[in-house]
């Protein structure tokens, strides 16, 4: 092909699967097995292929979207519904999420809700109206009428056809509470999730359960309820305040996530106690900044990047294989990770002093 003729092309714009076709005098087949990156463009000389890559970046090919959709089926994307993509647990979740979406040449829309009420109920609809194969639902209850793939992460929904990424919550509570009570804690403050969060009442049923099983006394004015789903230290700041106002009758707290024992910290130093020596404190997650607050953050870990890549692999094996039955729940181990916010009690260093 002439320079002038190819300048008439980049000129008029992107050019479709045909005239890259006469172009490079390659059947559609061929360069669309190259482009596809098909498992069947192996066998195409490698020369070739760099020459279907160069001319489509030259010319600005693009595939016709709706077309292969057609022909696959499917639109190559999913839904995710969040409450919200805030720093801290979402972060790390939609990381596991995006790493395995874009693997698998899948794009993604992503809503948040903010748990109103009206969106939770729309955007399902909206995103079935875009032609999304499935919906990965972050914390969020499912509908009760959603026919596509569904995988639920954290969310314990009992919808039917719903696969629930969950964490074993009886085995974190163990490690944590087991940790405390080697260290000689006996009366322990615990921070309790927001009512609406769905992992809050499973993890205090596990919380309770092993309470009880080490002899410890879950007091409930030692018992904290986080008023909201917030994301900034605040949310344990202030009721780690009024707690203190109350009674300093106690040597650890267990908290419901990193961001609220990062608030508790902070509300200790100010009410003139040290961190682990007045007051331990573990979290749970494990998010990033946890590892580099002052005093660090002993907490228990939550797979958040595992378990978000585990709900994008099963809901992309439900929507390849329609006729698989989903499994019910898929539960990941949790990780009690030590670090500076923890130390023997106060009454066992004295007995031992």
């Amino acid at each position: 092909m002439g320079r002038d003729k190819q300048s008439a092309v980049i000129e008029n714009g992107p050019i479709n699967l045909r005239r890259l076709s006469e172009i490079l005098r390659l059947s559609q087949t061929t360069i669309s097995l190259v482009l596809n990156d098909s498992p069947a463009a192996k066998s195409i000389p490698l020369r070739t292929r760099e020459r279907v890559f160069e001319a489509a970046r030259k010319f600005q090919y693009r595939p016709n979207y709706f077309a292969r959709s057609l022909r696959r089926s499917r639109s190559m994307s999913v839904g995710v519904i969040a409450p919200d993509l805030s720093e801290g647990y979402f972060t790390l979740v939609m990381q596991g999420v995006e790493e395995y979406l874009l693997r698998a040449h899948y794009f993604y829309f992503a809503a948040s809700h903010y748990w109103k009420a009206e969106l939770m109920e729309q955007y399902p609809r909206m995103l079935t109206e875009r032609a999304v194969d499935g919906f990965l639902l972050l914390n969020t209850p499912a509908g009760a009428h959603n026919a596509l793939p569904t995988v639920a992460i954290s969310a314990h929904n009992s919808a039917p056809g719903v696969t629930n990424v969950v964490l074993d919550h009886k085995k974190a509570a163990s490690l944590a509470l087991t940790h405390l009570y080697e260290l000689g804690h006996r009366r322990i403050a615990f921070v309790k999730g927001p009512e609406i969060i769905p992992d809050t009442e499973y993890r205090w049923r596990a919380i309770l359960q092993m309470a009880k099983k080490l002899s410890i006394e879950v007091q409930p004015e030692l018992c904290i309820q986080l008023a909201a789903d917030s994301w900034s230290p605040q949310v344990g700041y202030e009721p780690m305040s009024e707690l203190l106002s109350r009674t300093r009758d106690f040597t650890a707290i267990f908290c419901f996530n990193d961001i609220s024992a990062m608030g508790v910290i902070r509300a200790i130093h100010d009410a003139g106690l040290r961190v682990p020596q007045d007051v331990s404190v573990v979290g749970f997650d494990d998010i990033m900044s946890a590892a580099y607050q002052k005093p660090s953050i002993t907490t228990v870990r939550q797979p958040l990047r595992e378990m978000g890549s585990e709900g994008a692999r099963v809901l992309l094996d439900l929507i390849e294989n329609p006729s698989k039955e989903a499994p019910a729940e898929i539960v990941i181990q949790p990780e009690l990770i030590v670090r500076e916010s923890t130390g023997v009690a106060a009454a066992k260093k004295r007995k031992t002093a």
